[in-house]
């Protein structure tokens, strides 16, 4: 189950490739953060926004169809 729009997905992963090579190059070690951030958007499901309930824009109940 995806809980992720496709523009929230490119944003985490370009986020945790930026967050990682920061890292890897000597900068702080929150910055291993990142791979949280390309795993989520690679699986396209954040954990945190199933806890707290959030969904996807597109996936609204009053959503019209076609």
């Amino acid at each position: 189950m995806r809980n992720l729009s496709r523009f929230e997905r490119i944003w985490r992963w370009s986020l945790g490739i930026i967050l990682l090579m920061w890292a890897f190059s000597g900068g702080p070690t929150w910055g291993y953060i990142g791979l949280y951030f390309l795993a989520t958007g690679s699986w396209g499901f954040c954990p945190v926004y199933s806890i707290l309930k959030i969904k996807d824009p597109s996936q609204s109940s009053d959503k019209k169809t076609k």
